[in-house]
């Protein structure tokens, strides 16, 4: 950026920089600072009974506030835990005639937004506030952009936040620095995460990786981002799911696997869509849909437990409860409840019909079961705010599902839905090589038709098939939204650290 690009703040910033490397002082110094204490720990823990274990502290921390008293300085920085005070004197720091380092460094070299190290005793001000004594004082790095503006209450909570999302995820690295809840958030998203990790392997689960390159996007029906690998001269897809590796696998003689997956999808984004999203999913043999069910119910209610210390969660203005049993409702039963319209017996016509009648648009390349689902998403879908599975869908919506064992027509497949969104997706898996490749054949037609999320055949899958896969049920689970429900989180941006945005036109 040049210089006529910068705001009047920032020159002037880039001018107390050179005069500190005039002077001597050296802003950006090695990276060694031997810290001892986070913020809290010295809030949290010093009392009368405790001072003697804080007598030699040594905390680093961005400047948040400076409160300038002549020869006394109050200073708040803000460590990775929180934020304490700093007490800084003139003749603590400077001894002697020689201040220069008062009026270099403290006096006209700091602004909001430095990070600075401190050492020193803590001790409680003539308000009660723990703070630290200062005894040496370090310019850690200089700042050479303001942070922007906001409030704080005298604890230095912020009441006037920053909500520009525009700003907020473009700049998430500023949006952590002035807005503390957001990075809690992504504190309890990574706990999260953690705590699936222990649930899974406590039952002796495997985690392992699977390919993000794949010359076949399989496992979903979903539209891929593509690309070119230039030393093999073919192309490649991002994947947009992790499943049919995963049953190779389970092929090869694991019994349970799993992987959080990073999965790319072509399509739209909205508050609940990112194109790069987090699925975990896992795999275990011998197992069904009706096992699934009882598993994820554990899970979910131990995500929450380790959350919020409740299976209560609250979530804009609703509780979405966690307690098992969750509700379980078929898809036609759901669809016939919310517009008394019996569709398990009709063909492709008869549901354009009452797509028709409902004013419900839908695209002339898609099957029935692209409809049911057009269908379930317009009529049913938003009205299951608490945990529902629903289930046992049509097979033409399920190509990779073992048929049902008693209800013709149909597969052994839920979704778990929660606050009218899918959260997970979950089958008894279809281990029939020859239903399993006439079930492509199929996909391949609807491709031909130009649905553009239909699934490839993938040989190389079926081939596996061929050598035998055991009875398995498998689990995809959107972390993302996930995240979002045990966060109150509105939006899908807010539980991702960088979401995709257009990129941003710099002068």
């Amino acid at each position: 950026m040049s210089q006529t690009n910068l705001s009047e703040q920032e020159l002037i910033r880039r001018e107390k920089l050179v005069k500190l490397q005039e002077a001597g002082v050296n802003p950006y110094p090695a990276p060694l600072y031997p810290v001892s204490h986070f913020s809290t720990d010295i809030k949290e823990g010093y009392t009368e009974e405790t001072k003697e274990q804080f007598t030699a502290v040594c905390v680093a921390g961005r400047i948040m506030s400076i409160n300038d008293k002549g020869k006394v300085f109050f200073i708040k920085i803000q460590d990775s835990k929180g934020i304490i005070q700093l007490y800084v004197k003139r003749d603590d720091l400077c001894t002697g005639e020689d201040k220069s380092f008062w009026d270099i460094v403290i006096k006209h070299g700091l602004d909001l937004g430095d990070i600075i190290g401190a050492t020193g005793y803590a001790f409680i001000t003539k308000t009660g506030e723990t703070s630290i004594h200062t005894q040496t004082l370090t310019l850690l790095t200089k700042s050479l952009k303001p942070l922007p503006v906001i409030k704080r209450d005298e604890e230095g909570n912020v009441f006037d936040a920053v909500t520009d999302p525009e700003f907020r995820y473009r700049q998430r690295y500023v949006d952590l620095i002035i807005n503390p809840d957001v990075k809690n958030t992504f504190v309890k998203r990574t706990q999260l995460i953690n705590t699936i990790r222990e649930f899974l392997n406590a039952k002796g689960a495997l985690e392992v990786d699977t390919p993000v390159l794949q010359t076949i996007p399989g496992g979903a029906a979903a539209r891929p981002f593509s690309t070119h690998h230039n030393a093999l001269d073919v192309p490649f897809y991002l994947r947009i799911a992790n499943e049919l590796y995963l049953k190779r696998l389970i092929v090869g003689g694991f019994d349970w696997v799993y992987e959080f997956s990073r999965n790319f999808r072509n399509e739209g984004m909205d508050r609940t869509h990112n194109p790069e999203f987090t699925v975990l999913e896992w795999y275990t043999a011998y197992k069904d849909y009706f096992w699934m069910m009882e598993t994820t119910e554990q899970l979910f209610e131990k995500i929450a437990w380790a959350l919020q210390g409740t299976t209560d969660v609250p979530l804009g203005d609703k509780m979405i409860s966690f307690k098992a049993p969750f509700k379980r409702i078929s898809i036609h039963d759901a669809i016939r409840e919310n517009t008394g319209i019996d569709v398990s017996d009709m063909d492709e016509a008869g549901l354009r019909e009452v797509c028709k009648k409902l004013q419900i648009e839908v695209p002339g390349n898609i099957g029935k079961g692209k409809l049911i689902d057009e269908l379930f998403s317009a009529t049913s879908e938003l009205t299951f705010i608490q945990p529902t599975f629903v289930i046992d869908y049509p097979v033409e919506m399920s190509p990779l599902t073992k048929k049902h064992r008693s209800k013709a027509g149909l597969v052994e497949r839920f979704e778990l839905i929660i606050n009218g969104k899918e959260i997970a997706n979950a089958y008894t898996e279809l281990n029939d090589p020859i239903d399993q490749r006439e079930r492509f054949e199929e996909q391949a037609k609807l491709m031909e038709r130009g649905d553009v999320e239909a699934m490839f055949i993938d040989h190389d899958f079926l081939r596996a098939l061929e050598y035998g896969m055991p009875p398995t049920s498998g689990i995809g689970i959107g972390i993302d939204r996930l995240c979002m429900l045990m966060t109150n989180q509105a939006s899908i941006q807010d539980v991702l650290f960088f979401p995709q945005m257009r990129p941003e036109k710099l002068d």
